[in-house]
């Protein structure tokens, strides 16, 4: 990489630079070494910065493979060909980016996609591969910004970019960190993460339940009661025993229970330790619903931007917003929230989706990155010493701070939804997208958190994918998974299939032997009760 330009874009003035300057009270500092670039700006009175990127030239090779990481959990996330580009918006009507809110989900209201062959983009970290040698570019300085990074293979660049539009600064302001580092898999990741300082994610891989994916909303007491008893003399027990999204009043209500459970969710969670699990509960803490109690009584608890407009987070339920984690009042509530599901009910895991809903725009004061590390740090603070699995986040505001993390989109029932459903946001509903996540996030398994790849599925009914599909997910989540998690109730499951699950549960990272990524398809190669196997992923 041989750095091109430097550019700083601010209410001082536009600049353009190589090296260490000063002017008009701004003054910057430069180290571009082979395998590190960093900038820093260091301001004597208050700065707004409008734009800072920096390019370097690189020579792409045909044969190059692409990596770069999406903006949250289920952006889609995998290699690409350097002639490749990636999903936008840009040819979904208005009305309907307007109405399903399809836009709130990822990068589309502060990052431009590119629409040219080779332009694509992606957040914290990216690389290149040659064969069995990586070019990894990993940040270490996301506290301060997410440092978006633009490949351009036609134009031979690399660009970064801050996203800190808007963001006031007095003293310094650490802009780009960058490590840039060659070798094989396992060396440029083990250095990345020696260099963030991040130890390795010493969490045991938990296998389980967790009633969406089967159910959805509609669950009750005696939903819950019917799947754990289908664990009943099973063995080994699963790890945990979680019950999903459908048991609250509305999202953002968190401590009134529907009315499918007249005795309270304490009474479920006694259930579940009695059957020999952990359990585990969904929650969603930096969103509420539109027609929530708390946003009908505490409307003053939102995200709000300049204008005082309350920042809606998606279509999910009746519409949702995001909260304001700096208001006191709604970390008092969380704080509640959580001594109640952890302390009162007893709950040993929570799984915590929809988090980018915290950081949705920036404050005056700090990026949104800067937003989703203070909001991942409150909540391992309120959490304590029960599990976190992390859903719907940014990622790297997660590492080191969650137990477990999603990396990939919800798995779809069917294979790939509606022809129509294909053509809408990044994060949407997939297994084939989900199972390339899985492969090609890999990676973070095991030094950020556990990766969890979302639930297999082995039944017949209440499903549309085919037995080998069923086995396909199955395989690559066992192989790459730190979360090995069904939503079936396993007492339903015949002879063979209580043998794959088996099967299923007693493979893991050990048993995989390589990986061949080509123009139609990606295969995963693994060898299993000392045969070679393959799994074949459809392009």
């Amino acid at each position: 990489m041989r750095l091109e330009e430097i550019r700083v874009v601010s209410d001082r003035g536009d600049f353009h630079f190589l090296t260490d300057g000063v002017q008009s009270g701004l003054r910057w500092t430069v180290q571009n070494a082979p395998e590190r670039f960093t900038l820093t700006l260091n301001s004597t009175g208050e700065t707004e910065l409008t734009k800072v990127t920096a390019r370097f030239a690189f020579d792409f090779a045909r044969d190059d493979l692409l990596f770069l990481n999406g903006y949250q959990s289920w952006t889609d996330s995998r290699e690409r060909g350097v002639r490749e580009r990636m999903h936008s918006l840009r040819f979904i009507p208005r009305p309907i980016i307007d109405r399903f809110r399809l836009d709130r989900y990822g990068d589309y209201t502060f990052v431009k996609t590119g629409t040219r062959p080779g332009q694509q983009h992606g957040f914290s970290y990216g690389y290149i591969r040659r064969g069995e040698t990586y070019i990894l570019l990993g940040s270490l300085a996301e506290e301060s910004g997410y440092t978006v990074l633009y490949f351009d293979t036609a134009a031979g660049t690399i660009t970064l970019e801050k996203d800190c539009c808007g963001h006031h600064f007095t003293g310094a302001y650490p802009v780009f960190d960058l490590a840039v580092v060659t070798g094989s898999e396992d060396a440029v990741f083990d250095r990345w993460f020696a260099l963030m300082g991040i130890a390795p994610a010493a969490g045991k891989r938990l296998c389980g339940y967790t009633s969406w994916y089967n159910r959805y909303e509609n669950i009750s007491e005696a939903s819950i009661a019917e799947d754990l008893r289908g664990f009943a003399g099973r063995t080994p027990l699963p790890d945990v025993f979680q019950i999903d999204d459908g048991y609250e009043q509305a999202i953002g209500d968190w401590l009134t229970p529907n009315e499918r459970f007249p005795h309270g969710m304490k009474a479920a969670a006694d259930q579940i330790r009695a059957a020999g699990m952990l359990p585990g509960l969904w929650l969603a803490p930096f969103a509420a619903e539109e027609k929530s109690d708390l946003v009908k009584q505490h409307p003053d608890w939102l995200l709000r931007d300049e204008k005082g407009v309350a920042q809606t987070a998606g279509c999910n339920w009746s519409g949702f917003y995001g909260l304001d984690i700096y208001n006191e009042e709604v970390r008092a509530y969380l704080k509640r929230v959580f001594d109640t599901v952890i302390r009162d009910w007893g709950y040993g895991l929570v799984k915590l989706d929809f988090l980018y809903a915290a950081c949705l725009i920036p404050r005056r004061d700090k990026t949104r990155a800067q937003v989703m590390y203070d909001g991942m740090r409150f909540l391992r603070e309120l959490v304590g010493d029960a599990l976190i699995l992390g859903c719907g986040v940014p990622l790297a505001p997660a590492f080191g701070l969650v137990d477990y993390c999603r990396i990939g989109c919800d798995v779809s029932l069917d294979w790939d939804d509606k022809w129509y459903m294909q053509h809408m946001h990044r994060e949407r509903v997939s297994t084939k997208q989900t199972l390339l996540d899985t492969v090609f996030r890999r990676q973070l398994d095991g030094r950020a958190f556990r990766n969890d790849p979302d639930v297999f599925l082995l039944r017949d009914d209440n499903i549309q994918l085919s037995a080998e599909q069923k086995e396909l997910l199955a395989t690559v989540n066992a192989l790459f998974g730190g979360v090995l998690f069904t939503s079936d109730n396993v007492a339903t499951y015949d002879g063979e299939k209580r043998a794959l699950y088996e099967r299923i549960n007693a493979l893991d990272r050990k048993a995989f032997t390589g990986l061949k990524v080509e123009k139609k398809q990606v295969t995963v190669l693994y060898r299993d009760q000392g045969t070679e196997r393959s799994a074949v992923i459809p392009l």
